[in-house]
């Protein structure tokens, strides 16, 4: 018993005018306070414990979360610097799709300006032979003659800038298509666009393949008129889907198939809220198996050297960008249609 209770106890004992009964009854009240009171420093000696215990483990708990927040922070500034450097590597493979599609370029566009170039130098001859008989005829005072030689260089003049003018574009063209993509939008002549890309590839593809031959065609929309894009970024989609449609028809044409006549038909519609761009070849198709993984990076149904997996997932990205889609509906053993759709 706690000895103040104790010496309580001792008192009562001693007090002679309490009864027997009444001295038990609080010697019972003070056994219980003293269990009371025993249970109280019991609990509260658990309590101290669980404080300092809880004391410990918090302590524990921020030193731990100290830890895992440097370890997040680490992360962090890791995962950063891998997805900067998957920016970079992004880019770089961009550049050498870019550079690639360019490379197949090379010979079509040698092949567009040198028709401008022949035209040029022709006219340049002409000239130099008008310009000798104009001397002749101003010395002999032929007036009549003198004017109507002037009138043919005039028109000769112009036919030169007109063809040089085409050299020109043909060459900034290839700028655009080389360089990195401002994102500028810009008004643009949708039909010239695919005209242009169209004939580079199917020059090109014939210059770099003498066996290669496809008939190509044009549907072109004239109400469409100029659209708000990025014309060198636009111009690689054109440029991709026509090559793809080219290699699929020469492929097909390899089988020998019988009364088989490779044609690529590209296709432009004005929808009002949206133009379409379409093309469109009857080649062997895109198997079943495969169609879902088309637009992935990487993916290519081409032997190893012949793709690099990325136009059409470039494609599709630049054409989304532009707030649009890329559709695609193919047959096998028939031929495959890509379609581009563009806000206007």
């Amino acid at each position: 018993m706690n000895r103040h209770l104790q010496t309580v106890h001792q008192l009562l004992q001693q007090h002679e005018s309490l009864t027997a009964e009444q001295k038990a009854d609080i010697v019972k009240s003070l056994k219980d306070a003293d269990k009371e009171l025993e249970i109280s420093t019991f609990k509260l000696d658990r309590t101290e414990k669980v404080k300092r215990t809880t004391a410990i483990l918090l302590e524990e708990t921020i030193a731990e979360l100290e830890q895992k927040r440097k370890a997040i922070e680490e992360s962090n500034a890791a995962l950063q610097q891998s997805l900067e450097e998957l920016k970079a590597a992004q880019q770089q493979l961009i550049q050498s799709e870019k550079m690639a599609s360019l490379g197949e370029l090379t010979a079509g566009i040698a092949h567009e300006i040198q028709n401008p170039l022949n035209f040029v130098n022709n006219f340049s001859d002409v000239s130099t032979e008008l310009l000798k008989e104009l001397v002749e005829e101003v010395d002999r005072g032929n007036t009549e003659e003198v004017k109507a030689i002037a009138e043919d260089l005039i028109g000769n003049l112009e036919k030169i800038h007109h063809h040089g003018e085409r050299a020109a574009g043909i060459v900034k063209g290839m700028l655009q298509h080389s360089r990195t993509s401002s994102g500028q939008k810009e008004l643009t002549a949708i039909n010239e666009l695919c005209n242009e890309y169209l004939r580079l590839a199917y020059h090109g593809l014939r210059a770099k393949d003498k066996a290669f031959n496809a008939k190509f065609e044009t549907l072109l929309d004239d109400s469409i008129g100029s659209v708000s894009i990025v014309p060198q970024d636009i111009g690689r989609v054109i440029l991709n889907l026509v090559n793809n449609a080219f290699y699929a028809v020469n492929e097909k044409s390899k089988n020998s198939v019988s009364g088989y006549e490779p044609t690529v038909t590209m296709r432009t519609r004005n929808l009002g809220a949206k133009i379409l761009v379409s093309v469109k070849d009857n080649g062997n198709g895109i198997p079943a198996a495969v169609q879902e993984k088309i637009f992935q990076p990487f993916f290519t149904t081409k032997p190893t050297g012949q793709g690099t997996g990325l136009g059409l997932s470039l494609s599709y990205d630049i054409v989304k960008a532009h707030g649009g889609d890329l559709k695609v509906q193919t047959k096998e053993g028939e031929g495959t249609l890509f379609t581009m759709e563009l806000p206007v």
